[in-house]
């Protein structure tokens, strides 16, 4: 009995020891399980990156696209670790306000300001979020910055105009269109605009060169502007203003059926129709931006650490489709400083 006994206790105790260790395991398992659910639930949501527009035409596009290739390069994919949320302001002044304001009120982590317009109501908007501008011609006189090398706390950026563009455009014009009238359209509201205009009439000084004006609110006014300057002016030249260059075509038309020689402001206008520019790489400095914003997302700098830039690059580019249907003759000297398209 005695023998039984034993053999019925050391059989409990190994029962016990049995179930002691089945029910540690599961304890652990279910200890593995919630430390994989709490590490699931610790998943990083994607930054978003609020991107303001104020108007589609194919330089913003462009430097937008530059933008998201830039941070895809830096490890930021769409979809996975990064969302946007585009907004175009169709040319509207006051959708660029409430465009912002909807940025602020959806506490994005960054706002991507394409236009002068658009960088603008953003800093108006922003108290705290940072914001990275590019396709702004004048980022002090704009009020985004009062430096380059030392912008605000909150905006940075890439500017859109090479500071020897406009001049070098004076010089060219003045040079095989001597004593010309040039005809300019141009958005009034538009301070990028009236900072360019102010920069050719300096320009123009020493040279027999002459400036005539025309100022529009709208894209749907730039077909009028630019059929009263007919019979008045032997040049025009566009610069990067929004309104008009979203009508570009409007003016190539007149152009070519006038015979006038029109000038722009940015190399993508010469694919639209006209005939000359000293142009810079919208999705270049789009892409410059681009790689601004991911070390400000990252955390490694902050707006004030990266100071605003303008185009590194410029080059005298010329359409000879657009030459020839403006009655322009090539000069031989072109030929060893400009790039040509449509050849």
């Amino acid at each position: 009995m005695k023998k039984r006994w034993l053999q019925l206790l050391l059989g409990g105790a190994l029962s016990i020891t049995v179930l002691t260790a089945c029910g540690s395991g599961n304890d652990e398992d279910a200890s593995n399980e919630g430390e994989e659910e709490a590490a699931e639930g610790d998943t990083e949501e994607p930054v978003v990156v609020g991107a303001t527009q104020i108007v589609e035409h194919p330089s913003l596009d462009e430097a937008y696209a530059g933008f998201k290739e830039a941070l895809e390069d830096e490890g930021y994919t769409e979809g996975e670790n990064i969302e946007y949320d585009y907004q175009n302001a169709q040319n509207d002044q006051n959708n660029t306000v409430t465009i912002a304001n909807n940025f602020i009120a959806d506490d994005v982590d960054l706002i991507f300001a394409n236009s002068t317009p658009s960088a603008q109501a953003a800093l108006q908007a922003s108290t705290d979020t940072p914001i990275v501008f590019t396709s702004v011609t004048d980022a002090v006189e704009a009020g985004l910055i009062e430096e380059l090398e030392t912008p605000s706390e909150l905006v940075t950026g890439v500017m859109d105009l090479h500071p020897e563009g406009i001049q070098k455009t004076v010089e060219f014009i003045a040079d095989y269109f001597p004593e010309a009238n040039v005809g300019m359209i141009y958005n009034s509201g538009e301070q990028n605009s009236v900072s360019q205009i102010e920069e050719v009439e300096a320009a123009m000084e020493g040279t027999d060169l002459e400036m005539t004006t025309r100022s529009v609110s709208s894209s749907a006014e730039v077909q009028q502007a630019a059929e009263s300057l007919v019979g008045e002016v032997d040049a025009m030249y566009i610069v990067t203003d929004n309104t008009v260059v979203s009508a570009l075509e409007t003016v190539v038309g007149i152009a070519e059926t006038q015979g006038i020689p029109l000038f722009a402001g940015e190399a993508d206008s010469l694919e639209r129709g006209a005939f000359a520019a000293y142009g810079i790489d919208y999705r270049a400095i789009g892409y410059r931006a681009g790689e601004m914003a991911a070390d400000i997302l990252s955390g490694e700098q902050t707006p004030s650490d990266i100071p605003a830039e303008y185009p590194e690059n410029i080059n005298l580019i010329i359409n000879k489709e657009a030459a020839e249907a403006q009655g322009i003759e090539i000069h031989e000297d072109w030929e060893e400083s400009a790039e040509f398209i449509n050849e």
